[in-house]
This record gives structure tokens, sequence and C-alpha cells, in this order.
């Protein structure tokens, strides 16, 4: 069986966002927290190729702090939110645009799609995935939209919302996993750490 406490390598979450944080602490594991060296993220997105340019920021944002501990296993991701004709929707700009975000999510489903990756620059180790949940929004009128606006939690994030906080009432129903929407999906985190582990195990085996 392989468990987590068979990682033997410092791990580094190369991210600023307190739900990754919480998420990475819920699953058990300890870390360190490193800044993402990544300014231009909308420079890598490509909405012909979302998964793969999702995947490639992801890794740049852990790049940096691989390069300075190439010892340590170093986590990075990254979550964009997109309708179903397509159009990319990050974070907002301003309280406006955070408006403009959640009326053209109301009363239809989006996907969320977090990018993970987990790269180890001491064994030339990098791997990353994208896992895609489907939400669906409940029709939102405009004194409820403006209301959670009031608050700061729409603040960096995706889509404008807070899947874990007051905007679980605006959605219908979730379709894949939770914590994808929150900004780390478990299962796909997991799955990473697991073939890091099984690497350093069969190069220990040689």
């Amino acid at each position: 069986m392989i468990l987590l406490r068979d990682i033997k390598r410092p791990i580094i979450l190369a991210s600023g966002s307190p739900r990754r944080s919480q998420i990475l602490t819920m699953m058990g594991v300890s870390f360190e927290l490193a800044k993402s060296g990544v300014e231009d993220e909308d420079a890598y997105l490509d909405v012909n190729d979302l998964d793969n340019s999702l995947c490639r920021l992801a890794c740049a944002k852990a790049e940096d702090a691989s390069k300075r501990r190439p010892e340590a296993l170093v986590l990075g991701a990254d979550t964009t939110v997109v309708t179903d004709d397509s159009e990319i929707i990050g974070k907002a700009a301003d309280k406006a645009d955070a408006a403009r975000m959640l009326r053209t999510l109301s009363g239809r489903s989006h996907t969320v799609i977090t990018a993970t990756a987990l790269l180890c620059g001491e064994v030339n180790f990098r791997e990353s995935v994208a896992v895609h949940t489907q939400v669906f929004f409940r029709d939102l009128d405009e004194e409820e939209i403006w209301h959670y606006l009031s608050f700061p939690e729409y603040e960096d994030k995706a889509g404008a919302y807070a899947v874990q906080g007051g905007a679980m009432t605006f959605i219908d129903k979730i379709e894949g996993c939770y914590y994808n929407v929150m900004g780390l999906p478990v299962t796909a985190t997991l799955g990473l750490l697991k073939k890091f582990i099984r690497k350093e195990t069969d190069n220990g085996r040689q």
C-alpha cells in the first residue's frame, strides 16, 4: 500500500491560496508555502487547448520554487471557469466585473478546471493533470448578486465566487470533485503524490 507518509522529501505548495492550503491540511499533508513567480497568467491560456495550457501554467507556478529547492516536491495549481459557450472566466478585476461574471453564470452550467502539477528537480520528476467539475447555478437576481458582492469573498476567485462560502446558495448541483471547485482536486493530487512515491521506490530498488 502506498501512503503519503512514505514521502521523505519536503513538500512545498507554490500558491498563496488559503483554500489550497486548507485542502492539503485536511488531506494530512505537511507542507511549506512559496509564492508563485508567474505574473502574466493569462498569457499561458489557450481556449483551444485549455487543459494542456493550464497544466503548463501550473508547472510554471511550481518551477521557481523547484529551482530554489530542487530536493523538494513542489505543488503548483491553477483554476479557471469556462462557460458552456467556451468563454474563459478568470478572477474579477473589480466589483462591477464580478457582477458581470455572476450574471453570465446565472441560470446555466459552467465547468471549473483545475490543473495541478508536481515537480521535483533533483530527480527530474514533472507530472500534471487537469480535472473538470460541472457546476450548475440557479437563476440569480440583481439584489442577491450585489448583496454577495458586498462582502470580499469574491475577490481573487475564478468566476468571482467561493463554493465553500456564501455562494453555496447559488448552486443547484455539482457533478465531479467539490474540492476541485475550491482549487485543488483531492483524488488527482493524491494520484500525483503516489506516482512520485512509486518512482522513488522503483529508483531505490535499482
